[in-house]
């Protein structure tokens, strides 16, 4: 997964009681994330031992593609520069200060008409100047000119509140749950 305590991810589009106790049953190995289209109350009570919801509360969100935001980004702002590059079907955007210190992330895969945008962040220090906006809109253009007609991403709230001004909407609520402990 490319990230610290994230071994694998489980993504069910449906879940039932049946298909998650069987999953987290037979996974014993720390670091394997599920994430399900249900509430935390209906995922927790069919986690087995050694399981527990892990991220807070999410959200799966969507938008057609190219995303037309409430508000579109500025340029880069003063003082940070933005790379794109694309390499194995993954497009990645890295906004860094000029001294080259890390501000924000993204990346995005684009899968025939739809996309996936995954692990965007920005760090605490950079926050509000514009930055996660400036790399939603690098990610979904890159999508968009390589075909992709709809995106999907799971959202924290506070990352939901980002993507309703950039044209995304909730389609159903996002729990997650880690095997082995949390590694926030």
């Amino acid at each position: 997964m490319g990230l610290s305590g994230h071994v694998m991810r489980h993504v069910l589009h449906s879940a039932d009681e049946a298909t998650v106790h069987k999953i987290t049953e037979h996974t014993t190995a720390p670091g394997v994330w599920l994430k399900a289209f249900v509430p935390p109350e209906t995922l927790e009570p069919w986690l087995a031992p050694g399981w527990h919801l892990a991220g807070g509360a999410g959200y799966l969100m969507s938008a057609p593609l190219p995303v037309a935001p409430t508000r579109a980004p500025g340029p880069v702002p003063e003082g940070y520069q933005m790379d794109t590059w694309t390499r194995d079907g993954v497009t990645r955007a890295l906004v860094r200060t000029t001294d080259g210190a890390f501000a924000a992330r993204g990346q995005i895969a684009v899968t025939g008409h739809s996309a996936v945008v995954d692990q965007v962040e920005t760090d605490q220090a950079h926050q509000r100047r514009g930055l996660g906006r400036l790399v939603m809109h690098g990610l979904t253009e890159a999508a968009a000119a390589q075909g992709a007609t709809a995106g999907v991403l799971g959202a924290t709230p506070e990352g939901r509140a980002l993507y309703e001004t950039t044209g995304w909407r909730v389609l159903a609520p996002l729990t997650s749950a880690l095997r082995g402990p949390d590694p926030h």
